[in-house]
Parts: structure tokens; C-alpha cells; sequence
């Protein structure tokens, strides 16, 4: 990976297009408190790797928090109140989470967001996540913002068509990506993740994006 030991430097902004940017190590200062919230959250949501309509288990694991969360099974892709495995509510979405995402916002250009749903994904050597749309959510005009913690990744980037050529661009600890307006429905996912352990998070990515879905 290019950069593998040498990220960019914390406080970038790089554009991946009119209104999609890389914001290097944003979310650095928010670690301390990010952490704990996604332990609170994983012990009364597990994580865990749900299904597709296709009848595929998704390498990555996932759980939520918010008001909604997303959840796939036989009868499609959809958010929902209530947890399926637990019958209850999701997780509140800790404050944390909530403050980074709307800074996050506001900080690529993005004001007034107001997050419903943090879908919590964790990632393990040669997990990835297969190019797709975000097109569930009611409200289109709201930006995703996606935060990365723990092991580096590359993230795809590409068209508003599956064939169109994906940019790859490498993502560190602390990183946050927004994306919305003209780029909103871009394709885009994650190429299999390589061992190379985290100090703080060991063999693992967890990347948490928010959206405001309902």
C-alpha cells in the first residue's frame, strides 16, 4: 500500500471529488472516548455477521446504534428500530459518536447534519466489503461520514455505475471520510484487508459510518 509507513499527514483534507474528501487523522482526537462507547455498544448489540438476500454471510461483522439500524436477511436490505437478535431498541448513539459526525460534516462542507443511524463494522485480516451504493436511507441530500479505526485499509471509490473504474485510496487511524451532493450514490467499498496489527486495536478495523436514514 502506498503511504503504508508514511500516512499523510493529520489535518489533510484531500477531495476524492466535488463533494467527497478525505479528512486525515479528524478523528484522532476523539479516540479516547470512541473506544469505550463501542465496547458499551458491542455488550448489549453484539457484533455479528448477518446474512444477505442471496443467502451470503458477510465477511464483516456488524452492529448498530442510533435510532435505526441497518440489517439485511432473506427479505432484503432495510433499517429498523428494533435489534433482530435481541428484540430490542439499538444502542443510543453515544454523544461521542454524535459530535464527531456532525464536526465531521461540517468540516467537508456539510452543515446541519443530523445523524440517525451508525452502522459499526468491524473487520478482520481479509474481510472486505464488495462495491455497493448506500440507498437505503430516505434522505439523499445528507452526507454518509465514515470513520476508520484500528488496522489500514484500502478504500474503493468509484462511479456512479458498478463498472466504472474505482479509485483505491488508503485509509489510517483517525481517518473520516464524507461524502454527499453530486457524489452521494458513488459506488464504493473496501478491498480484503492485510495483516498488519494496530497498536491500540491489534488485527482489526473498525469503522463506524453514519448516515441519516429515516
Amino acid at each position: 500500500m502506498n503511504g503504508e509507513l508514511f500516512p499523510p499527514v493529520a489535518g489533510e483534507r484531500e477531495a476524492l471529488g466535488r463533494c467527497a474528501f478525505v479528512l486525515r487523522g479528524f478523528a484522532l482526537p476523539y479516540v479516547d472516548a470512541l473506544l469505550p462507547a463501542i465496547l458499551v455498544i458491542e455488550q448489549d448489540a453484539p457484533f455479528r455477521h448477518m446474512v444477505t438476500p442471496g443467502g451470503f454471510s458477510m465477511s464483516v461483522a456488524l452492529t448498530n446504534c442510533g435510532a435505526l439500524g441497518w440489517t439485511t436477511d432473506s427479505r432484503g436490505y432495510r433499517y429498523a428500530k428494533i435489534d433482530p437478535d435481541s428484540g430490542r431498541p439499538w444502542p443510543a448513539m453515544p454523544a461521542a459518536f454524535d459530535r464527531l459526525a456532525r464536526e465531521a460534516a461540517q468540516a467537508a462542507g456539510f452543515s446541519g447534519f443530523e445523524p440517525d443511524a451508525c452502522l459499526v463494522n468491524r473487520y478482520q485480516p481479509d474481510s472486505r466489503l464488495s462495491l455497493h451504493q448506500d440507498k437505503n436511507e430516505r434522505d439523499y441530500d445528507a452526507p454518509i461520514v465514515s470513520v476508520s479505526l484500528g488496522m489500514s485499509a484500502v478504500f474503493l471509490f468509484g462511479g456512479h455505475e458498478r463498472a466504472d473504474k474505482a479509485m483505491k485510496v488508503p485509509l489510517y487511524h483517525g481517518d473520516v471520510v464524507v461524502w454527499g451532493g453530486e457524489d452521494r450514490l458513488r459506488y464504493h467499498g473496501v478491498m480484503p484487508l492485510k495483516e498488519h496489527p494496530h497498536p491500540l486495536l491489534g488485527s482489526q478495523r473498525i469503522n463506524f459510518t453514519f448516515r441519516k436514514a429515516g
